[in-house]
Parts: C-alpha cells; structure tokens; sequence
C-alpha cells in the first residue's frame, strides 16, 4: 500500500494509515490464502505487526521475520502472542543464539549485509510452506523483486501526497525506460484506493 507519490511511510516509518480499511481487509484475505507471510525487520520495528487474519475468516499463516544481524528485541509481539508458527531468519553465523520463546531459528548465507533471498526461499519450501506473501516492507519487496523472485505484485495506491516518506519500490538505476517493468496487469478499485495486481511470473 503506498501514497499517489509511492510513500509507504513517512522518513521516520509512520504507515498508519496510508490505504483505507478495504485494503487491510484485502491484505488479511491474502493472509489468510498463504502459507507463510514474510516481513523485514524494520517493518516489526516500526509497525509490531500482529500479522494475523483478525478481520476475515481463515487459519493465521506461519510469520518469517527477516533480521540479519539479529537486532529486534525479544520483546516484540510476534515473538510472544503464540497466534502462529513463528521463524526469524538471519545470517547463518547468528543462528546458533537462542531465540525468543518458542520462535524458531533459520541461518542462510549473507551476500554482503543482504540474507540471500533464493536460500530462504527454499528453507520454506522445505518446511512446506509453499504460498509465500512477502508483505513488506518496501527494501524487502524491492529485494525479492530485483532477484526475480515474485509471480505476483499487487500495489493498492491511495489518493494521498506524502511529499516524502519512504519509497515503495526501489531499483537499481537504469538508463532507459525500455529497461523498466511493464507487467501484465488487472485495476481493482477498493474504497478510495485503486489495487494493481501485476503478474510478474511466466
């Protein structure tokens, strides 16, 4: 969910609430469709996202938290609410360090600073969590994005100017429009807001 000016936040991470209540109604259906939900460490930083199906009916999906150097406190809710399965993935040379309550622990390799995205993929896969709904925020999206590892983008833009925040969806330069994505795509107006569903996938 972003702003007409691509904001999903303002610079000191305030997003509540950019898009109106058919889009976080919207955004728990996609929950309650998936197997696991994945979200960075900054967004459980600013947000404690419960990351839960409380406004439509259908099963919490399991919650990954991406924290490479292992920085969030103990004491955030999705660490102690019990309301799902809940992972933290981080580099592989943090792992061994015990995590809070019953939280389970997932090292892969860091390219750099950056957890490499294709490994945790498949640590999912191999705990059979299939439908992966990476929800925010906009440095994890943008990560899963340039790696080409997402079938699907949905953006739900809403009538409001930010002026700045922080961005959406971030890229590598390019130098030519030629070079941009032009996805197949579907509009859905929702309330105020205008959902693009963007088919990314072959």
């Amino acid at each position: 969910g972003q702003s007409l000016d691509g904001c999903i936040a303002t610079l000191e991470g305030m997003s509540c609430y950019i898009n109106g209540p058919e889009n976080l109604t919207h955004l728990h259906r996609m929950r309650a469709l998936c197997d696991a939900i994945v979200v960075g460490a900054n967004t459980v930083e600013c947000d404690d996202p419960q990351l839960t199906t409380r406004r439509v009916p259908g099963p919490n999906p399991a919650r990954v938290i991406l924290d490479p150097r292992r920085r969030l406190a103990a004491g955030r809710g999705v660490f102690r609410d019990r309301a799902a399965p809940t992972a933290l993935i981080c580099d592989e040379a943090l792992a061994a360090q015990t995590g809070p309550g019953s939280v389970e622990i997932i090292g892969v390799p860091c390219r750099g600073r950056r957890l490499d995205l294709r490994v945790v993929v498949q640590r999912l896969h191999s705990r059979g969590w299939f439908g992966i709904f990476v929800e925010g925020g906009g440095l994890t999206v943008s990560a899963f994005l340039e790696q080409g590892l997402l079938d699907r983008l949905q953006i739900a833009v809403a009538p409001l100017i930010v002026g700045s925040g922080r961005p959406g969806i971030t890229l590598p330069p390019i130098r030519d429009l030629s070079q941009s994505l032009r996805p197949r795509h579907r509009r859905y107006v929702m309330g105020e807001d205008v959902l693009f569903d963007c088919e990314l996938g072959d």
